[in-house]
C-alpha cells in the first residue's frame, strides 16, 4: 500500500487522523466534497424541498448530479439528450459510498461534456467485460451466479460486482463494498444504458491503491476491522532558530541600549578612530 509522503502531509491540511485502504472500505465522511470537486465550475442549484438538497448541472442541463444529504440514495447522476428529456441512464450511490469513488465519474463526465462529442450518451457495449477490465487485472475473480447473472469478487472478499442480464439493453450493474448492513454496505448501481467507459471509470477507482483520509472515531467499527489503517502523523514542530535557543545555551544577554555607541551625521565611525600617521620615508 502506498501511503502519502509525510513531508507533503506536513504542508497540507488533511481532513482526518488515519488513512484508510482500500478506499472502498472508507465509508462516507458525511460530505461530498471530493465528488463535486471535478464539477465545481458547473452551475449549482440549492433546494429546500425535494429529494435533493443540491443539484449540480452541466451548463446545458443535460447532465445532473444530485446530492440528497440524508437519504439512502445519497447521489443520483443522470444524463439526457437535452435539458427536458427523460434521462437516458442513471447511476446511484448510497449513503455508505466513499465520495472518492464518485469523483472519477464526475471527472469523466466533465471531460466528456467539455469535449463536445456527447460520449456520455453513447450506447452501452454488448461485451460486459469491457467495463470491468480493471477489476480482472486487480485479481477480482468470477464466481458462480444464477442464470443471466455475472458476479465478480475482490481478493479480500470485501467488494464485488453483480451484473444482471446479458443483453446490453436490459443489463443492470451493481458494485458493492463492505459487510451487509445499513451503515456498512456501499452500493453503486448503473442502469442498462449507461456507457461502458463510465462504469469502467468507477470500477477502476475500486482498484486505486492510494488510501483516503478519515477520522477514526467516525469510521464504522466493522469497516475499520476490515480495512488497513495508517495514522496520519501530526506536523513536526518548527525547527528552533538561534534566537529561540539563545537563553538555553547560556549566551550573554545583549548590552543595555545605553552602552551601545550611537553614530550621528556629524560623528561617523571613521571620525572617532585615531588618525593613522603617515609612514616614514
Amino acid at each position: 500500500m502506498s501511503v502519502p509522503n509525510p513531508r507533503t502531509a506536513e504542508r497540507t491540511v488533511v481532513d482526518g487522523d488515519v488513512y484508510v485502504a482500500p478506499r472502498y472500505l472508507a465509508g462516507s465522511p458525511g460530505h461530498g466534497d471530493p465528488g463535486f470537486a471535478p464539477v465545481a465550475h458547473w452551475p449549482h442549484h440549492h433546494f429546500d424541498d425535494g429529494p435533493h438538497q443540491l443539484v449540480v448541472t452541466s451548463p446545458d442541463h443535460r447532465i445532473r448530479i444530485g446530492w440528497a444529504g440524508d437519504d439512502y440514495e445519497l447521489w443520483t447522476i443522470t444524463a439526457a439528450p437535452d435539458a427536458v428529456s427523460a434521462p437516458r441512464w442513471e447511476a446511484t450511490f448510497n449513503q455508505n459510498t466513499s465520495p472518492e469513488l464518485v469523483a472519477p465519474l464526475t471527472a469523466q463526465l466533465a471531460t466528456d461534456w467539455a469535449d463536445g462529442n456527447d460520449r456520455f450518451l453513447t450506447a452501452p457495449s454488448y461485451q460486459w467485460a469491457e467495463a470491468v477490465g480493471a477489476l480482472a487485472e486487480a485479481g477480482w475473480t468470477r464466481g458462480p451466479g444464477e442464470r443471466g447473472m455475472v458476479q465478480l469478487t475482490a481478493p479480500d472478499n470485501s467488494a464485488g460486482l453483480r451484473i444482471d442480464g446479458y443483453a446490453a439493453d436490459d443489463r443492470t450493474w451493481m458494485l458493492w463494498a463492505g459487510p451487509k448492513g445499513w451503515g456498512t454496505r456501499a452500493e453503486i448501481t448503473f442502469t442498462s444504458r449507461t456507457p461502458a467507459h463510465l462504469i469502467a471509470t468507477v470500477a477502476q477507482a475500486f482498484t486505486d491503491p492510494a488510501p483516503v483520509p478519515r477520522w477514526r472515531e467516525t469510521l464504522h467499527p466493522r469497516l475499520a476491522a476490515l480495512a488497513q489503517l495508517t495514522p496520519i502523523a501530526p506536523p513536526r514542530p518548527p525547527v528552533p532558530t538561534p534566537r529561540d535557543i539563545r537563553p538555553r545555551i547560556g549566551m550573554r544577554p545583549p548590552a543595555p541600549a545605553t552602552s551601545v555607541p550611537r553614530w550621528t551625521t556629524s560623528s561617523t565611525p571613521s571620525a572617532r578612530l585615531p588618525v593613522r600617521s603617515a609612514p616614514r620615508r
